[in-house]
């Protein structure tokens, strides 16, 4: 049995800087608002932290997950954890005397004693679709990134408009790194920060199949969006979509990853796929999508139903490949917010319309669902689930959610 921690004693949740790809992830996950964020890195509050492990399975690099056993009174302080460009060297334990076992779950002092720690629900699932392909993750890092090669770099949006989106291919060569659909890899930008540091890698959700972006090639591809402004519509040039967008063929990137172990396609026959994306949130649903479409003639699809959330048609990235696939093989289903003498309609107000349908794929274990994009829609889209489910939908949702039917990948 584990021994509980002496009072004077804690095991001090850290988070490495020189392997978070500043996702968010855990800042979104934390039920107790414990961890928190600025410019550079993530950072654990110790004096908040109840070590309840909520934010560990959804990391999509580990580098959550690093404990300290040390006395309470020289917890490494938020100001000290800002300042790391990596983990201290671990000290000597101070309890080498005492029994080791005591795990993260432990109380944390008098008062934390009297309370146990919350029961944290996540929205969706941070387990993979019981039949998902075993995927590699955490092969490359920041001191030791792949080089890749851009052999393409197109824009997939209308040129007229602002919304500058692009599709990157790069390649890889005889060097590995394989993926699976739903994944993301972190770019490492060049140069340096303000302060002089090396740029943080950026993450990007993969938008080709397991097989490639050509079938049979070690190659993949990226969707990026040139970031001009920052979220109250002030000027700002995003540093890592910036240079993806201007890169031309044969220019080299480094690249570390891949990432992601939840956030993936089933892979038995007959699934039924639900997605629901925004922007640039329709990476992933293009590699699924893709790697379906490869598929037609063996059997092996179930039901595709796509909702595909933008401003304007002419903003909607991927618009004409997406409009030639086969009715018969995708079920898309577009709102658009912004279109010119259209009332504004948004992915979740897709989801209602089509009720009847959503209902029948959501009644069905085969069916699992992926939503991507925008922070501000997952809500809409979970409400709107609520709507077509009806009273059931609480015990649905947990059902969805514990059998790795649900993923939700917002920002």
């Amino acid at each position: 049995m584990n021994a509980p921690l002496p009072a004077e004693m804690l095991k001090q949740h850290l988070i490495d800087p020189e392997i978070c790809i500043r996702c968010n992830t855990c800042e979104e996950t934390c039920p107790v608002d414990a961890i928190t964020h600025d410019g550079r890195n993530y950072v654990v509050d110790p004096a908040i932290c109840n070590r309840c492990m909520a934010c560990v399975p959804p990391c999509p690099t580990g580098s959550i997950d690093n404990w300290r056993l040390m006395l309470r009174e020289q917890a490494y302080s938020l100001e000290d954890q800002f300042g790391w460009d990596e983990l201290p060297l671990e000290k000597p334990s101070p309890a080498a005397d005492m029994p080791a076992a005591a795990e993260p779950r432990e109380p944390q002092g008098a008062a934390a004693s009297e309370t146990q720690a919350p029961v944290f629900a996540a929205p969706g699932s941070v387990v993979p679709p019981w039949s998902a392909a075993h995927p590699y993750v955490n092969l490359y890092a920041p001191k030791a990134p792949v080089t890749a090669t851009v052999v393409g770099n197109f824009r997939v949006t209308d040129t007229e408009m602002g919304s500058d989106v692009h599709h990157i291919v790069l390649d890889f060569g005889k060097q590995f790194f394989p993926v699976l659909e739903g994944q993301s890899l972190g770019i490492l930008p060049p140069g340096t920060d303000a302060q002089g540091r090396a740029h943080f890698a950026r993450q990007y959700s993969i938008a080709s199949p397991r097989d490639g972006e050509r079938p049979g090639y070690n190659n993949l591809s990226l969707t990026v969006k040139r970031v001009t402004e920052d979220y109250e519509g002030k000027p700002f040039n995003g540093v890592c979509s910036n240079y993806l967008c201007d890169l031309a063929k044969g220019d080299t990137v480094q690249v570390i990853g891949p990432f992601g172990s939840s956030f993936l396609m089933p892979n038995h026959a007959r699934a039924n796929l639900l997605m629901i994306c925004t922007g640039t949130g329709s990476a992933p649903m293009r590699a699924m999508t893709e790697h379906c479409r490869r598929r037609i003639g063996q059997d092996e699809n179930g039901k595709l139903m796509l909702f595909f959330g933008a401003r304007t048609e002419r903003e909607l990235p991927y618009f004409g490949p997406l409009m030639k696939l086969p009715k018969d093989f995708i079920d898309i289903n577009l709102a658009l917010s912004r279109e010119p003498d259209q009332p504004k309609r948004y992915v979740q107000d897709a989801i209602v319309e089509r009720a009847a349908d959503v209902a029948a794929l959501l009644a069905d274990e085969d069916t699992y669902i992926y939503v991507c994009g925008l922070k501000g829609m997952e809500a809409g889209v979970l409400q709107a689930l609520s709507e077509v489910a009806g009273p059931q939908w609480d015990a649905l949702h947990a059902k969805l959610r514990e059998q790795g039917r649900l993923h939700l990948e917002t920002y």
